[in-house]
């Protein structure tokens, strides 16, 4: 039998427990993308955790503005309704003092014109020409001091210069009395209302 070369079988137990190059690399190769693959999935895994992290914020705020303008609406919604509450007030008041405003002269009128009727009662039945003389007198009277208290007040034009603001000249008559332009004689008695002129006195002046 012939004998085997011990370095032949020295080298062929050295191949069998040595891994091949080949296969190493193989070997290496495998956890290398092992490695990448675990390593890209933290990646993404972090990446999508901050995202995440960077949008939670934004869609609080944005939230929070939405909220915002959500009771700003309602606030302009009820200051709007209260407006035109006010509004309506407002005309509803001016109308009915257009319509009411002499309703406070014509309260104070009334027992005037209710003993207006008892005077003219009165004389139906006695026939006293005096007696309705003095009624009518103090009725007057009454009448004079209600438009006194609402601010009425006559002129005094006779004996005045002219003014047009105030008199209203009708005639001019010769007079050896007064001046030219002087008021003579007061056909209809004038009025002021407080500070106004409520109807000019109609009279004749001096030339």
């Amino acid at each position: 039998m012939k004998e085997q070369d011990p370095t032949v079988t020295e080298t062929m137990e050295t191949k069998q427990a040595t891994p091949t190059e080949d296969h190493l690399e193989g070997s290496n190769n495998a956890k290398a993308t092992e490695a990448e693959a675990a390593q890209a999935e933290t990646g993404f895994e972090q990446e999508s955790g901050g995202e995440e992290a960077a949008a939670n914020p934004l869609a609080q705020e944005l939230e929070a503005q939405r909220k915002l303008a959500d009771e700003n609406y309602q606030r302009y919604l009820r200051t709007q309704a209260d407006f035109d509450n006010f509004r309506r007030r407002s005309r509803q008041e001016k109308e009915d003092f257009a319509k009411y405003a002499s309703a406070k002269l014509i309260e104070q009128l009334l027992p005037i014109v209710d003993n207006f009727e008892r005077a003219i009662g009165a004389s139906r039945e006695a026939k006293d020409v005096d007696a309705l003389q003095k009624g009518v007198d103090m009725i007057f009277r009454q009448l004079e001091q209600v438009l006194a208290n609402e601010g009425l007040a006559p002129m005094n034009a006779v004996g005045q210069p002219f003014n047009p603001e105030f008199h209203q000249a009708i005639m001019q008559v010769e007079s050896d009395e007064h001046e030219e332009g002087i008021v003579v004689e007061e056909v209809q008695k004038g009025y002021v209302l407080k500070d106004k002129v409520l109807r000019p006195a109609m009279v004749k002046v001096s030339q």
